[in-house]
């Protein structure tokens, strides 16, 4: 069965955010898979760093998705306020087999109410703001977690490890470390050490 994965975009996302995963996803394809970008409008869109994208999709014509993903990022903060996209959200969710965030895209999913209840994470900087909301349970120190159908990415490169981790679930394990072995993925980060 073909899976349709949509990577939400919105002005000021982390690009890595939303690139990462759509890496993965893209590498994952199988014969009849897409991997599409969508935004609320067909305009380009300028992620954080000045990346421009031009969406696939607009909310209005997106298709029907099995993989949601909503990165994080500054955006985030000025999108938890826009009644139209997280109407968006929450019904597009509803209808995946898989809902993922990246960083601080789990609080767009918390906004629109996708994950009352349920244990996520955020990126290490915006844990305690995210607590405060009393509406999840974040726990820290976690590349990502899962509840349910529901994927969250603590920020930035953890989004390659959860997305990696649905292709798992989606296509089995060894085809995902297939998709890990080609993207080179074996973190070995320079100054571990010093962290």
């Amino acid at each position: 069965m073909a899976n349709t994965t949509g990577i939400l975009l919105f002005d000021d996302a982390e690009e890595l955010d939303f690139v990462g995963p759509l890496e993965v996803f893209g590498m994952a394809r199988q014969d009849g898979d897409r991997v599409v970008t969508i935004a609320q409008t067909a305009e380009p869109v300028r992620a954080f760093n000045g990346l421009r994208i031009l969406p696939d999709h607009t909310i209005a014509d997106a298709p029907t998705l099995d993989v949601l993903v909503v990165p994080g990022g500054l955006g985030t903060r000025r999108e938890a306020d826009n009644a139209v996209l997280l109407d968006w959200i929450k019904q597009a969710a509803a209808g995946c087999t898989w809902v993922t965030s990246v960083c601080t895209g789990s609080m767009l999913l918390e906004a629109a109410g996708v994950i009352d209840g349920r244990n996520v994470t955020t990126h290490w900087a915006m844990i305690d703001t995210f607590r405060e909301k009393g509406t999840v349970t974040v726990l820290d120190s976690r590349r990502y977690v899962r509840d349910g159908n529901v994927v969250t990415a603590a920020g930035v490169s953890a989004g390659i490890d959860s997305s990696l981790w649905v292709v798992g679930q989606l296509y089995g394990i060894d085809h995902a470390r297939g998709v890990q072995r080609m993207m080179e993925y074996d973190p070995a980060p320079p100054y571990a050490a010093d962290v």
